[in-house]
């Protein structure tokens, strides 16, 4: 493994905890009436385009030599930013928590797939024995609780499956998987910041009319000092920090590993709702975490296509 690729590793695993972290504290900020889902992508988007602007100023400028990457900039941002987040949102507000919980677990696998069609990866049996190690560890800590002897069934939040917000969900995943796909050359090309800094504007100009009348409807004065923090913690280290890191991981790991962190995200979020007192540990939830960093490693040392993917 390159020094490289440890440092691809690295940012992984920092975005993968920081969003892991994210999915408990948005949780408790959307419990009030004051912030919606809608918000909350709105915060996400608008707050990190500003950020990625701001923080451009104190790095050295990188300059746009061909203009038709600014139409490629649009549609990273179309796919990895606007489509990712807003369609997801829109289908986990349509159907169950734990469908759109297994449904992300199928991002490594969409990614898998994209990769063989478009950049020739090979699927070889180690890296789909990965995938699917790591997705049944994910499933796991999904269903987890249930499998134990004597536990009782749980409820599915007030509301049911719907086929809609299933696919809503479904399509969410294989936006970021193109984007994962498509895109890596101009990952490659430019430094994070300036990705980022295009991608979010133009996710921002394209969300503006959608979001306008949510914003301006907004309570602002009834959302309390608690909820800003944790909102705050959603711009700042579930959006801005790991959209700064991730590319560094996207510029050093292939496609399909990058998406495999996708499964390190429930080990974190379980660890957090365990040590706040909102979960429970388990034998389950140690053999979920040795099957889901099993896959990531098996992934790693499957087969690349290219000599530098290698590792």
């Amino acid at each position: 493994m390159t020094k490289q690729q440890r440092l691809g590793h690295v940012s992984m695993l920092a975005a993968s905890v920081m969003w892991g972290l994210m999915a408990p504290i948005s949780k408790a900020a959307m419990n009030s009436d004051a912030v919606s889902a809608m918000l909350v992508a709105d915060v996400r988007i608008f707050g990190a385009a500003a950020l990625f602007w701001i923080f451009s100023l104190f790095t050295k400028g990188e300059k746009i030599e061909d203009r038709t990457d600014y139409v490629k900039f649009f549609f990273a941002g179309l796919f990895a930013i606007l489509l990712n987040q807003c369609v997801y949102v829109t289908g986990v507000s349509m159907t169950s928590p734990v469908d759109a919980s297994i449904i992300t677990t199928t991002l490594p696998i969409v990614t898998m797939i994209f990769a063989a069609i478009f950049i020739r990866e090979p699927i070889t049996g180690r890296k789909a024995g990965g995938v699917l190690l790591g997705a049944c560890g994910a499933l796991l800590l999904v269903f987890g609780n249930r499998l134990l002897p004597g536990a009782a069934p749980e409820a599915v939040s007030g509301r049911s499956s719907s086929l809609t917000g299933d696919l809503l969900c479904f399509l969410a995943q294989c936006s970021y998987a193109t984007y994962l796909v498509l895109f890596r050359n101009l990952i490659k090309k430019y430094s994070p910041v300036t990705m980022m800094k295009w991608m979010f504007t133009f996710a921002s100009i394209v969300l503006i009319p959608v979001s306008a009348r949510t914003l301006a409807a907004t309570g602002w004065g009834a959302i309390s000092a608690m909820e800003y923090a944790e909102l705050a913690y959603v711009l700042v280290f579930g959006t801005f920090l790991c959209y700064l890191v991730v590319p560094v991981g996207q510029k050093h790991l292939r496609p399909t590993l990058v998406a495999m962190y996708n499964y390190v995200q429930p080990v974190v979020a379980t660890i957090a709702a365990i040590i706040w007192g909102m979960d429970t540990f388990n034998v389950l939830k140690i053999v979920a975490v040795v099957l889901i960093f099993a896959g990531v490693v098996l992934v790693n040392r499957s087969k690349a296509r290219l000599p530098e993917d290698r590792g």
